[in-house]
């Protein structure tokens, strides 16, 4: 265990942490990052339609989740590209090069043109269609970046506008033109393609094993100090494309079938009880610590541990990097999800069904809402015992050590 321990602290950690830094990585994280405010307005429109539900006098706000949330892939597409354009340092072309990125997403999304009109699914520039705007935005991005290395007439005597406008044109030209030729002269739909390549992803993410990786992977890293948005790429594709399908099956009048979304993993507090890794159970036994320091510091870790914040707990418990501590967090990413799996397969709990991506909703609260099931106020509890009882040994033995450093 202990070569383990130093094999991961001297040689996985700073390997995975270099990665992370990396400009093309850090894009893409970045503008995962960067969707939130939009996912977050669609999810305050449901949140709202639950009270709108019991009160039909409430206006509808329909259309300012269909603007928002419901352009995800459009804004997806934008988003990586002005990324990757940062990251990269390419500060002229972080919006131009974006712009680009809308064109190419349109063109992949396959529009109708007839009688001088253009029709385009609707539901293709949403939540479905974030795998399509990362794509187009990487596309984009590469041959911007690529181009940038030529340095054309850089030491010219041309003037400096029209530098920029060649500059701009040519890169332009190649990435839609590129675009161009694959969708209207091949006749590929790009988006049907990029779905359906995605879709054994998505069916994995859907199984049991799937559902325990995408829980047990990123709190893995976390306890690493290592940033669970590194994830993001893969995980919101699988979360996104759960959570809609749930409520389309819904308002077809049928059961919602999707567990793996971000409303079962974090909204409803179940797998991240207090956080990645369960760490409410932890909060509360330091809470009763003999030890001052660990006592302190559940007092001062417990308000944003209710409300599923544990960045204070992780850093200064400290979890992170602590042996003794990080297995009992990979223990509960590996059980929460089981027993909510088969909770939710045995039909002891409703799958969630309205996309309401507020992680920081105090639950059982949150849990009830969220699945509108009053049995999840039994989960909740079976949980929290498990997880404390699993945090209860490893913290003991944490205790003990620093009871022995304070004397």
């Amino acid at each position: 265990m202990t070569k383990f321990m130093d094999w991961l602290a001297n040689s996985f950690a700073p390997a995975m942490q270099k990665l992370t830094k990396r400009p093309w990585v850090a894009a893409v994280s970045g503008a995962m990052q960067k969707l939130i405010p939009f996912i977050l307005t669609g999810s305050l429109v449901f949140f709202y339609n639950v009270f709108r539900s019991y009160l039909a006098v409430l206006p509808d706000l329909g259309k300012l989740a269909d603007y928002t949330f419901g352009m995800i892939g459009l804004i997806t597409a934008f988003m990586v590209t002005n990324q990757a354009m940062e990251k990269l340092r390419h500060p002229g072309y972080a919006v131009s090069a974006s712009l680009v990125s809308i064109c190419v997403f349109l063109m992949y999304i396959k529009p109708v043109f007839a009688d001088g009109n253009m029709t385009v699914e609707f539901g293709r520039l949403g939540p479905t269609g974030i795998l399509v705007g990362m794509i187009s935005g990487l596309l984009v991005a590469i041959v911007f970046h690529n181009y940038s290395k030529l340095n054309v007439l850089k030491n010219s005597e041309v003037p400096d506008f029209v530098v920029e406008w060649i500059n701009n044109i040519i890169p332009i030209s190649i990435a839609v033109g590129l675009s161009a030729l694959i969708t209207f002269k091949f006749d590929l739909d790009m988006f049907d393609l990029i779905v359906k390549l995605f879709s054994l992803l998505q069916s994995f993410g859907q199984t049991l094993p799937g559902f325990i990786l995408v829980c047990f992977i990123p709190s893995f890293f976390y306890s690493m100090g290592i940033s669970s948005w590194l994830f993001g790429p893969v995980t919101t594709p699988i979360f996104m494309a759960g959570i809609s399908a749930n409520i389309a099956a819904v308002e077809a009048g049928q059961a919602a079938t999707y567990i793996v979304t971000s409303e079962t993993v974090f909204t409803a507090a179940l797998i991240t009880m207090g956080g990645m890794g369960a760490t409410l159970g932890l909060n509360v036994l330091m809470l009763w610590s003999k030890s001052p320091r660990l006592k302190t510091i559940g007092r001062i870790c417990i308000g944003p541990s209710i409300f599923n914040i544990n960045e204070p707990i992780m850093f200064s418990g400290p979890v992170v990097m602590n042996p003794m501590l990080m297995l009992p967090m990979w223990v509960n990413s590996i059980i929460g999800p089981i027993v909510v799996w088969i909770a939710m397969r045995t039909d002891l709990l409703k799958i969630p069904s309205k996309m309401i991506q507020v992680g920081q909703i105090p639950a059982p609260f949150s849990s009830v809402m969220i699945t509108e099931d009053w049995r999840a106020l039994i989960v909740y509890a079976l949980l929290f015992v498990i997880y404390l009882f699993i945090w209860l040994p490893f913290f003991k033995v944490y205790e003990k050590q620093v009871l022995a450093e304070e004397k």
